[in-house]
């Protein structure tokens, strides 16, 4: 006769999800298909606050129904309240970073956890704020958490949940039914589904997504009401059908850059992409046309011929055609710098259909279901100087009254209805506002710097190509707009006067990289002040 006390133990689970993701419908689940099954079940959940909305771990643990207690002892296992690190036999991860914090704190070991994650991202406010590309590699977490898992069963189960019309706790219970890890049948699963009686076909539709997913990526005979089945585990890495088809689509635009560049934009743009194919180099090609496409649409045709006129100053100097390095970072950062966000741009931004329609599929809303878009604004006198006539828009900015009223009208801030009349009308008329963007303060003014930058790269390339392109790419700490885009160009400005101590270093290129990177690291700009002094002090190991 077996006994709890006998050296038995439960089965070990830890849910890691994010607000709104069903963590705890998804750990009620499984404490119901235990105690169907027999088994001594406990939930319990510990709440965070620090990322996003606020990560909550649930535990749960499953203890096989026994026949009674020996004689002198309880008559039921006493069950912990939360996960012990290197004690957890099944982790569940709604979120890939969520799966590798629980690599970290030692839920997932590779000795016994199958770890059951969504390969989906919901960047977290450290990697939101970063003026770089402050995502955390995907594919170092999947890494990751291969090599802490004894088996890891990785796919985009939030999207099979929205394709289902469902919510991502679903699909993963389908993943966790179809991972064989604990000794339930299928049927055992879909029973508790049933039981919780609200959404019951869409959860069932998400829960086999999911099952169907998880047998693919890790096939093994699945157990029946009777118990658990031995199986071989099949680690294989999971592929991303999205990822491969725009990974194909992107490969094909290239292939259609270099051969027929007029396939790819609009037929306002025919005589722009007729240039591209004869004056520029073919790696090029593709990352014009994306740019021309852009300055199209921020302002007009005219405003992409200078943008062309202005990457061929640069194309012209380029040294090594079959790789075109210099041109197609011209073509990326002149476009990047010449659509430069104003008032005018965010407006167009808000109200653009594709926008809508995809904040209208995001929140589920029904064909003919009513949807509010309400936007926080908080418009400062500059920009709106800056939106005005050159002349006016100098008066505005140097008027205390005018300060002072716009100061109290949006000291707090403001909410524009989008769909509603006059939230999008307020917004679409600032639109409109596009032709008269060539007479405005702030228009003169990026166009001058932007040619003093180009003006570098042209005297700097001839004599180093390599500096010459670094010095393009140091357009990447200009972003937004606003405190963020002011501090982007103090940044800037001190990487220009960088390069007159730097230029006669052979490792000019590098050490100009080294001071990008650290104006990238945040957004103050402290920590490349700190590289500058060192630099303008004379110390040689900037680059160590």
């Amino acid at each position: 006769m077996s006994h709890w006390n006998e050296g038995r133990r439960p089965i070990t689970i830890a849910i890691l999800a994010m607000g709104g993701e069903g963590g705890g419908v998804l750990a009620d689940w499984i404490v119901a298909l235990g105690e169907r099954a027999g088994h001594v079940s406990q939930n319990t959940s510990v709440a965070g606050v620090a990322q996003r909305t606020g990560a909550t771990v649930y535990y749960v643990e499953l203890y096989p129904g026994g026949d009674g207690a020996a004689e002198n002892t309880r008559s039921e296992p006493v069950l912990s309240l939360f996960p012990t690190p290197g004690e957890v036999d099944i982790v569940i991860a709604s979120e890939l970073m969520e799966a590798g914090r629980a690599i970290q704190r030692g839920f997932a070991t590779p000795d016994r956890t199958t770890l059951i994650a969504s390969t989906n991202r919901v960047y977290s406010m450290d990697e939101k704020l970063a003026l770089g590309d402050g995502r955390v590699d995907s594919n170092t977490l999947l890494d990751a958490a291969r090599a802490g898992a004894q088996r890891l069963i990785a796919a985009d189960f939030m999207k099979l949940a929205l394709d289902a019309r469902s919510v991502i706790s679903a699909a993963l219970f389908g993943a966790l039914a179809g991972s064989g890890a604990l000794p339930f049948a299928r049927e055992q699963f879909e029973e508790a589904i049933r039981a919780g009686g609200k959404g019951v076909e869409a959860s069932l539709a998400a829960f086999a997504a999911g099952f169907d997913a998880a047998q693919e990526l890790a096939p093994r005979p699945l157990p029946t009401a009777a118990g658990r089945v031995p199986v071989t585990i099949s680690r294989r890495r999971p592929v991303d059908p999205a990822e491969e088809a725009a990974a194909a689509k992107e490969r094909r635009r290239e292939e259609l850059a270099i051969s027929d560049p007029g396939r790819l934009v609009g037929p306002g743009l025919q005589e722009q992409a007729a240039r591209v194919a004869a004056e520029f180099p073919a790696p090029a090609r593709s990352m014009l046309l994306h740019g021309a496409v852009r300055t199209a649409v921020y302002q007009s045709t005219d405003y992409t011929d200078r943008y062309l006129d202005r990457v061929a100053r640069v194309g012209v100097l380029e040294t090594d055609p079959g790789e075109a390095r210099l041109t197609t970072e011209a073509a990326r950062h002149i476009a990047l710098w010449m659509c430069y966000q104003d008032t005018i741009q965010v407006a167009q931004q808000k109200i653009r259909r594709r926008r809508l329609d995809g904040v209208r599929a995001e929140a589920k809303a029904a064909p003919r279901q009513l949807m509010n878009v309400r936007e926080f604004l908080h418009p400062q006198v500059e920009e709106i100087a800056d939106t005005l006539p050159s002349r006016v828009g100098r008066r505005v900015a140097g008027s205390a009254l005018f300060n002072k009223v716009i100061g109290r009208l949006t000291r707090d801030g403001i909410v524009v209805n989008t769909t509603g009349i006059i939230g999008y009308t307020l917004l679409w008329l600032m639109a409109m506002f596009r032709p008269l963007r060539p007479r405005s303060l702030r228009y003169g003014r990026e166009q001058a710097a932007i040619d003093d930058w180009l003006g570098l790269v042209e005297a700097m390339a001839p004599r180093n190509y390599d500096l010459a392109c670094e010095i393009v790419e140091c357009q990447r700490v200009l972003k937004g707009y606003g405190a963020t885009y002011h501090h982007g160009m103090e940044s800037f400005s001190l990487l220009m006067d960088a390069i007159g101590t730097i230029v006669d270093r052979p490792d000019s290129a590098e050490v100009l990289a080294k001071l990008r990177r650290a104006a990238l690291a945040d957004e103050d700009g402290s920590t490349l002040r700190v590289e500058f002094a060192a630099l303008a002090g004379g110390a040689a190991t900037i680059l160590a």
